[in-house]
């Protein structure tokens, strides 16, 4: 059984571009435009991982990471933070919310891949 992705970004282009990477290697993947649809999935559903968007509208990513982290099951759940910030102080919040790792946009399909077997073996 394929393991469950759920992908979180307000860009369709990374949303797809994310879709077929990880659909190229054998993951399923559910995709959110936002972090308000993401909470919704996540509340109905169970994802081997999250892959999340920093700067979205209506919850941002770190808000996102607080609010699974906060939903039972979710709590050790590999979370990766797919961004255009490569700044220390963002990092550091998005550790102190939860993320497993972090990949700065733009990215190579292989980076993707390679952070996610890293965090999800």
């Amino acid at each position: 059984m394929a393991r469950k992705i759920l992908t979180v970004d307000d860009s369709a282009t990374v949303r797809q571009l994310l879709n077929m990477t990880l659909t190229d290697a054998g993951y399923d993947v559910t995709e959110a435009a936002d972090g308000k649809q993401a909470l919704s999935l996540v509340a109905e559903n169970q994802f081997d991982m999250l892959v999340t968007d920093l700067n979205m509208p209506e919850i941002d990513g770190i808000k996102l990471i607080e609010e699974v982290r906060k939903i039972p099951g979710n709590r050790f759940m590999p979370i990766i933070m797919l961004t255009t910030e490569s700044h220390e102080g963002v990092r550091k919040k998005g550790k102190i919310a939860g993320a497993s790792g972090w990949i700065v946009k733009p990215f190579r399909p292989e980076q993707v891949l390679g952070v996610v077997r890293m965090v999800m073996p």
